[in-house]
Order: C-alpha cells, then structure tokens, then sequence
C-alpha cells in the first residue's frame, strides 16, 4: 500500500472548512501523516488596471494575510488534538498555482480540498481551484463537497 506521509489540506477561511476535517483527520490518523494547512490569499496586483490607487491594493493585502493569520493560529488551537502533526502556512498569490507548487515543493503525497460546485459568474471571476488542483496535481487529490 502506498504511504502517505504528507497531507495537504488547503483552506478558504470564507467557507465552511471545518466539515473537510473529520475526513482529513481520518486519513492523518490512518497513515500517521503530517497535515499541511495553507490559505492561498489572493494576489490582487492584476485589478491595478483598474484604477485603485496602488497603496489601497497593497494594504487591503496586507489585512487580508493579517487576518489570515490570526484565523490560522485559532485553527492550530481548534484542531491540534485532531492533527497531532500540523504545520501551517499563509501565502500570498493565485490559489490553485501556490497549492501546485507547495505540492512540489514539500512533497506532498495527497490533498484533500474541498469542491464548492461555483456556477455562473461567481465561477468566472473565482474559478475552479478544486478543478485546476485536480487537473494538474501531481498527487492524488480528494475533494470533498462541503
């Protein structure tokens, strides 16, 4: 059977994560893995075609990863029991393209994300990270609907 050592479990801090954890916690416990959690903050440089003064975009960003890391630091309380071997990370960037090149860069073995079935304009402007995680992944990705 194939190991897994390393489990990634990228998060939206606007959805409802918290009902991916039971799976991921299932799986950290049956291989004794590592559980990697990363939030993606997403890179607003490219709306600077709009115009929107440069300084607001940056210090929007700059709310928006120090938030994200106060809300990372209550995950690590809330579910340290369940990953006994967690580590996490906030970035700044495109989702999809950060979770692929975390894969490779820590050798991840799985991910597991979840799918949240967007339609319509909201898929337009957000796209499928789910999708383009799936269709480019390395490793096997599980998605779960949450």
């Amino acid at each position: 059977m194939k190991q897994v050592q390393k489990i990634l479990f990228p998060i939206d801090f606007a959805s409802n994560f918290e009902t991916l954890v039971p799976w991921v916690a299932t799986f950290a416990a049956k291989f004794d893995a590592t559980v990697y959690v990363l939030f993606v903050a997403q890179d607003l440089a490219h709306f600077a075609s709009f115009y929107v003064p440069h300084g607001n975009i940056e210090e929007f960003q700059q709310q928006a990863i120090d938030s994200a890391e106060k809300r990372m630091a209550a995950v690590v309380d809330e579910f340290s029991k369940k990953f006994p071997k967690m580590e996490t990370r906030v970035e700044l960037g495109a989702p999809a393209e950060k979770i692929l090149a975390f894969v490779q860069k820590e050798k991840i073995d799985m991910i597991i994300m979840g799918a949240h079935g967007r339609a319509g304009l909201e898929r337009v402007i957000f796209g499928s990270v789910a999708n383009k995680v799936v269709k480019s992944s390395s490793c096997p990705v599980l998605t779960v609907h949450p």
